[in-house]
């Protein structure tokens, strides 16, 4: 008789884990991503400082992001804390459980889409995850750049059209960084030489969209689209150097100041 070895989640992994109770010492949980075994979280460990009241902090059936603290793989008991959790951890871990869930949902849509296999979607996913580190991350690069990022994974027929029709159906994140410039030339040609200056700045990039918008002498508002924070901050910056530069150049003045960041779409 065999005897299922319950796999564990090691020291210093964040996980998530649901509450399933609150007493006077601390929480118990449940651990989502490995088959609901059981964790405890102290009293000690759930916030900085002296706890009065668990239930201030936890609740039955809410899902927490934790730190695991110690594993005692004999008895499958794991201790975690809350406290120790950052903000940036946190963010990151939910981000991580968020795309992981939309991963899932899209390999299902691809397996009714092209009537796939059990076994097929199963090789399906090991050969993604050969190139990327996640499903999401596949069918967003293919959603970007066309189903012939997979050419190397030399898939069936069936399941690339499959791919390629779910793929044009997701909307891509997107996130928006903008300023504003103020720019004065007192040349008879200044505003000519300006909008020859500005245009200069805003041509094609493959990885962001760049706009430039007049609000009102001699202000100009630049946005800059992209897929993620990086990518649009790596865009504008060289942009901003050309424009002061090129406005100086012409014995122009220069200021830049930035406006909020946001996300356009998740």
């Amino acid at each position: 008789m065999s005897t299922e070895i319950q796999e564990l989640p090691e020291i210093g992994e964040i996980v998530i884990a649901t509450v399933t109770k609150v007493s006077d010492h601390g929480a118990y949980v449940t651990l989502d991503e490995y088959n609901k075994v059981q964790g405890f979280l102290h009293i000690s460990e759930i916030a900085p400082g002296w706890v009065r009241n668990v239930g201030r902090f936890v609740k039955e059936g809410e899902k927490k992001v934790l730190l695991v603290k110690k594993v005692r793989s004999a008895r499958n008991e794991i201790d975690l804390s809350l406290k120790q959790i950052s903000k940036d951890q946190k963010k990151k871990k939910l981000l991580e459980v968020k795309r992981y869930e939309k991963g899932k949902t899209i390999i299902q849509s691809v397996k009714e889409a092209g009537k796939i296999s059990d076994k097929d979607i199963d090789a399906l996913e090991e050969s993604i995850f050969s190139k990327y580190d996640s499903i999401y991350d596949a069918f967003l690069d293919v959603a970007r750049k066309g189903i012939d990022v997979l050419n190397d994974l030399k898939l069936p027929k069936k399941t690339i059209v499959a791919i390629e029709d779910i793929s044009s159906k997701i909307r891509l994140p997107s996130v928006e960084i903008r300023g504003i410039l103020e720019i004065t030339n007192t040349k008879p040609d200044g505003v000519e030489v300006i909008k020859k200056i500005l245009g200069n700045a805003t041509k094609k990039d493959e990885n962001s969209k760049i706009e430039i918008t007049y609000v009102g002498a001699p202000k100009y508002r630049i946005s800059v689209s992209s897929g993620d924070f990086k990518t649009a901050e790596k865009t504008l910056k060289p942009i901003i150097s050309d424009i002061q530069s090129s406005i100086e150049k012409q014995k122009g003045t220069f200021n830049f100041l930035r406006e909020d960041s946001k996300k356009t779409r998740e």
